[in-house]
């Protein structure tokens, strides 16, 4: 009820549950408690009188509407908000919810990118959110087109966990193409937002989003993106925040290389695989999640995809920069009768993947 009164925005309204514990010591304060903590006149005497019939019954009706729709509210004191989300330094005082929360999701890893992503950031995006799914982290991101959407699908791929933060109210899904996306999510994770039910997705509801995108995290991997990315507004709000800020290199006259390049230059870790932002989060995740970690690690070990030397020969020519098939043909020396079939095979075995154009990229599968 608290929000319900004139003059509380989300602010005020974190700073009084922050410094009274509950709302009902909030109402219950003394005037000047209330003073104390930088409360005027005007809001201490609205605080006295309490919501107006009005307000109530449109909280009343906002919670009719949740139950129905099968979604949740947490406000700030709950046990059950994200223990990594309450850190940071204006967490949103209430947090709408559609799917799970779990205590594992403090386990977790952010991955935002550009919504105009190649074909090639795209796999790697997938591969990237895959892999760290598969290791037991939660994957976040902003359920937007591009490189959020392939986090989200690469997470579900893995049989992982995702949380997709968004920058309108629960009862819309923003863009509407992606409703089937975030029906999985739910199924796998949840679907998170800081604005109340009817709220539209307005441009500058978008910047703030991006705090809960990696104030969840421990980290945040900036994929493809340009220097004018709100990607690159959530790795400064990562870094604001204590988080670790990762970025995936790219070529230097490519636009969307110019966001994760200038990361790097300015101290981001440099990400080519999982293995990299796992050896930078180690020493901050529990005992048990490292002895998952360890145990998957031996059994990966024993099973290594077993290459033949001409596969061998062309995954090595390959990189995560798509290659034609003329350009494997020139790297290995292999006749296309020979490349070909090769190509085929290292596509099974999930070693590559094939881009539109006849083009290939490598994958990192552990090979042997």
């Amino acid at each position: 009820m608290l929000r319900a009164i004139p003059g509380v925005g989300d602010a005020i309204l974190l700073k009084l549950v922050q410094s009274f514990g509950t709302p009902e010591s909030v109402f219950a304060a003394t005037p000047a408690a209330l003073e104390e903590i930088g409360c005027r006149p005007p809001l201490i005497e609205a605080i006295r009188r309490g919501p107006e019939a009005k307000a109530v019954r449109q909280v009343d009706q906002e919670l009719s509407q949740l139950e129905h729709r099968q979604m949740m509210v947490l406000t700030y004191p709950d046990k059950q908000y994200p223990t990594l989300l309450r850190t940071i330094p204006d967490p949103p005082p209430l947090l709408y919810f559609q799917g799970t929360l779990l205590e594992s999701d403090r386990h977790a890893v952010a991955i935002v990118g550009t919504r105009k992503v190649s074909a090639a950031g795209r796999v790697l995006a997938e591969e990237l959110a895959r892999d760290l799914a598969v290791m037991g982290f939660t994957i976040v991101s902003g359920l937007a087109r591009g490189v959020d959407a392939a986090a989200h699908r690469g997470a579900l791929a893995g049989k992982g966990r995702t949380l997709a933060v968004m920058g309108c109210g629960l009862d819309r899904t923003y863009p509407a193409d992606h409703r089937q996306l975030r029906q999985a999510i739910e199924r796998q994770g949840a679907v998170l937002s800081e604005l109340p039910l009817g709220a539209a997705p307005h441009s500058y509801h978008f910047p703030r989003r991006n705090r809960i995108i990696s104030g969840l995290a421990l980290g945040v991997v900036v994929t493809e993106a340009t220097t004018e990315s709100g990607s690159l507004i959530t790795a400064r709000l990562a870094g604001e925040q204590g988080r670790e800020v990762f970025a995936v290199p790219g070529f230097v006259t490519a636009e969307s290389s110019r966001g994760p390049n200038s990361l790097i230059r300015d101290g981001a870790r440099l990400v080519e695989s999982a293995r990299d932002v796992l050896d930078e989060l180690r020493p901050q995740l529990d005992a048990v999640f490292r002895d998952r970690l360890d145990a998957r690690a031996e059994a990966d070990d024993q099973g290594h995809v077993q290459l033949g030397t001409e596969e061998t020969l062309v995954y090595d020519a390959l990189d995560a920069v798509p290659q034609s098939v003329d350009e494997v043909i020139r790297r290995t020396g292999l006749a296309a009768s020979q490349a070909t079939p090769v190509l085929l095979s290292l596509e099974l075995k999930n070693c590559i993947r094939q881009l539109p154009g006849n083009e290939y990229v490598r994958l990192s599968r552990r090979t042997r």
